[in-house]
């Protein structure tokens, strides 16, 4: 039967570009192993959670423009505690005990890490919410 640790780490997708290489620092190695796969499979959740956010800030994102939508993002992350922890929650927990010792380690530096990774991958996918806008 396969552990906690082997079923989490069997469901994270591969990805190719996230190299591992022996000169890299222990933040960027946890980066490529852990924080990379873990964020590409909960790119849904992000996005659900995202569209969830704004919602309740009664869509005054949609009468933004792309630049002020992409500061948005920025600014609902970085400055909504809540919704900020919302989102280490559902990325610390995918991690195994192994990673969450690490993690627990240098948290800091790998929280600023992990939000500026989630505000890049929402802005990446910015056309998602126009997408969603013209459905509802």
């Amino acid at each position: 039967m396969m552990d906690r640790t082997q079923k989490l780490q069997s469901i994270r997708p591969l990805i190719a570009s996230a190299k591992i290489m022996p000169n890299m620092s222990d933040d960027e190695r946890f980066q490529n192993q852990t924080l990379r796969p873990i964020l590409k499979l909960q790119n849904d959740l992000f996005l659900a959670s995202f569209q969830n956010y704004i919602k309740k800030m009664k869509n005054t994102f949609y009468e933004l423009k792309l630049e002020k939508r992409l500061d948005y993002v920025t600014k609902a992350i970085q400055k909504d505690v809540k919704f900020r922890n919302s989102l280490k929650g559902m990325i610390i927990g995918q991690f195994t005990v192994e990673e969450y010792e690490l993690y627990i380690k240098n948290s800091s530096a790998l929280n600023k890490r992990m939000m500026n990774m989630v505000i890049k991958r929402i802005q990446d996918q910015i056309q998602y919410f126009d997408i969603y806008e013209l459905v509802q």
